[in-house]
């Protein structure tokens, strides 16, 4: 018996062969081909709008932090006169890292080859060898290039290296009604507090990105340690959990609750939380309503996505970033957001939220990462290769909302995932179809 032949084997990169028509079986190839993640690099992440940082890690000129669009190094800064610009972090004499550290605050960024100097903003100001010949450099063409769309929203700088690329609004849509109801629901606003957390995991980019567009569905299993199929909890996901795409790509997982629910019970926390904290909650929780939409208030979220792999967890307050690093290894960065308003004793209480069940040593970061790198595991199984990936809950279940933009699936229908990958479709293949 003959194994079903590879990508690789075949030379060919047809879309046919890779998904189904309403993309409810997905190859394995998707997650483990070489050839399909170079042209990702090429038509998803230089084409698109990608998350590089947040206003409040630059409040001073001078600041900067480091970020990645796919493979592409950047360096986000705060010039002297105030603008945010990003650079591609690649000297342009022999190609080294002119900036070697996360974030911080700096004049000048050093080349550590030959001393190239740069301000933050990439202007070139200095070649030392440049005294030593016989005619001035020209120094004008060789800052650092720099990354031709920035624009924010929300306080999150996005950017992208396609200059023609639409405006982030547009780009975003409707999106903007759930982003909006996380990030406007503190008066005084978020700010990311401390650096990255940032880890290896051997798996493939897309399936992180694809649990928190809003895989409900795994929670009470994986994670059944703390969110048991029988608890209040899951019981209440059951009830009133769905999942959003407002547009292919994106996409939110959260629970629209009664409008006649009481604001301590929308406060999205858990009951062994402090009396403190439960008030802290409950009062901004009243004040939603008029500040947002009535809509907004009765928002219990869970988690987000925005194209290509920008994830937001909704209870821990936790951004995070998928960076691909090849087929089946990403870096993943995660920050913790703070409402800056809140008194510290606040906010050490929600910083525990975030610690223990997430990040790099959390509770069910653990079991996610487990389940992603078997995951990678299976994909490579090449003997499967005939054998698709089942993405076909509630197909054709999905429907229009009369209170939420998008369309709307019940909790467990895998439609957020479907919208994924006929984007992720339309971006790989759209010049050959």
């Amino acid at each position: 018996m003959n194994e079903p032949l590879s990508l690789s084997q075949t030379g060919l990169l047809r879309a046919e062969d890779l998904l189904s028509a309403d993309c409810s079986e997905v190859s394995r190839e998707v997650f483990t081909s070489e050839a399909l993640y170079r042209r990702e690099q090429q038509r998803i992440f230089n084409r698109n709008w990608c998350y590089l940082a947040h206003e409040s890690q630059l409040k001073n000129p001078g600041d900067f932090v480091t970020a990645y669009i796919g493979e592409v190094p950047i360096i986000v800064a705060r010039g002297g006169d105030g603008k945010i610009t990003a650079s591609i972090n690649s000297c342009p004499h022999r190609g080294l890292k002119v900036c070697r550290s996360d974030s911080g605050n700096t004049a000048r960024f050093v080349c550590p080859y030959h001393t190239w100097t740069f301000k933050v903003t990439g202007e070139l100001v200095g070649i030392p060898q440049e005294k030593k010949i016989g005619h001035a450099v020209d120094k004008s063409n060789l800052g650092l290039k720099q990354v031709p769309r920035l624009e924010s929203m929300f306080g999150l700088i996005f950017g992208s290296l396609n200059a023609d690329i639409e405006p982030l609004a547009d780009y975003l849509g409707d999106m903007r009604f759930y982003m909006e109801a996380f990030f406007d629901r503190f008066p005084g606003g978020l700010e990311v507090v401390g650096p990255a957390h940032k880890w290896q995991l051997d798996c493939n980019w897309k399936l992180p990105v694809e649990n928190m567009l809003g895989d409900i569905g795994h929670a009470p299993y994986l994670h059944g340690s703390l969110v048991s199929p029988q608890s209040e909890q899951a019981v209440e996901i059951e009830d009133y959990a769905v999942t959003a795409v407002p547009r292919p790509g994106h996409a939110s997982a959260l629970r629209l609750m009664p409008a006649d629910t009481k604001a301590e019970d929308l406060c999205n926390d858990d009951p062994s939380s402090p009396p403190e904290l439960k008030e802290f909650l409950t009062e901004v929780q009243k004040t939603m309503a008029d500040r947002l939409s009535p809509v907004q208030a009765r928002i219990k979220g869970m988690a987000l996505g925005v194209y290509p792999n920008l994830s937001l967890l909704w209870g821990q307050s936790t951004l995070r970033v998928s960076h691909p690093r090849a087929p089946g290894q990403i870096e993943y960065w995660s920050w913790w957001l703070s409402p800056i308003e809140a008194p510290d004793h606040i906010k050490a209480m929600l910083r525990g939220k975030y610690n223990f069940p997430f990040g790099p040593a959390g509770m069910l970061e653990q079991e996610d990462s487990y389940a992603w790198s078997r995951q990678y595991q299976g994909s490579a199984i090449s003997y499967l290769n005939d054998r698709p990936y089942y993405y076909g809950l509630g197909v054709g279940e999905e429907s229009l909302h009369p209170e939420l933009p998008g369309t709307i699936g019940r909790c467990y229908n895998e439609h957020y995932a479907r919208s994924f990958y006929d984007r992720w479709r339309s971006d790989m293949f759209g010049e050959e179809q």
